[in-house]
């Protein structure tokens, strides 16, 4: 049982270190200014935001909780520009969603800063947190919920993490194949346009060949007419 259990917390580990799907950073936005993100992620796949803000003190010169009554819109997008969350939040909150279709997501944030005249001219400091996939489960919670031991949950945590992988690989595929996809079909249009310019080409051809047809016969039966005529004067038949 003990050697099981070193296994299991040297694989959750191994995988920790490959997998992804969690990261926080922080940035300054204006009054007025809209920030947006790309995240990649696959289909059907929970995404959890947290976000707290801070306004900049001149007094103090430094960045100070913001006041209640400054909140923060938050907007995601799918692949297909479809609005997948559009909503308002307070000063410091957390926001949800699951994908439906695999590809980048758009989050974007702004304040509701005009209607605060303690922003006014001011800037706002974001810190941001989003977790994609199994990195959104709160396992100390399942944990507490479904009574389950150290053991258990860890190899949990394990299954998460491989179906987050196969997730992942799955969407790797997706993507493979439809940059497969897109090559088949720039070299149908390369074809097409080669056969397009042949066709033009031949077309032209011909075309030319045909004037040059009828100058010739043209310039043959003036030749004849002249010609008979010579003769029959010659023969003095006119």
């Amino acid at each position: 049982m003990a050697a099981l259990r070193e296994a299991l917390r040297a694989a959750v580990a191994a995988l920790l270190l490959l997998g992804w799907g969690a990261h926080g950073l922080y940035f300054h936005i204006g009054e007025t200014e809209k920030r947006c993100f790309i995240e990649e992620i696959p289909d059907e796949t929970m995404v959890i935001g947290n976000y707290r803000t801070q306004l900049w003190d001149k007094q103090s010169e430094s960045f100070l909780p913001s006041t209640p009554g400054l909140g923060m819109h938050v907007e995601v997008k799918d692949p297909d520009g479809k609005v997948v969350l559009s909503r308002q939040y307070g000063s410091e909150g957390r926001f949800t969603f699951t994908s439906h279709t695999p590809g980048e997501h758009q989050i974007c944030l702004h304040s509701n800063s005009t209607r605060m005249a303690l922003f006014a001219g001011g800037k706002l400091r974001v810190h941001l947190d989003i977790q994609v996939g199994e990195h959104t489960n709160n396992y100390p919670e399942i944990a507490a919920k479904d009574k389950l031991t150290e053991l258990q949950l860890r190899a949990r945590q394990l299954l998460d993490q491989v179906e987050q992988i196969q997730k992942e690989q799955n969407y790797q595929r997706l993507l493979d194949q439809v940059e497969q996809i897109q090559k088949e079909q720039n070299y149908q249009r390369y074809r097409e346009e080669r056969f397009r310019m042949t066709s033009e080409s031949t077309n032209q051809r011909v075309l030319w060949w045909s004037i040059a047809q009828t100058i010739i016969l043209i310039l043959t039966g003036i030749w004849q007419m002249r010609h008979l005529k010579s003769f029959f004067e010659a023969k003095k038949l006119v």
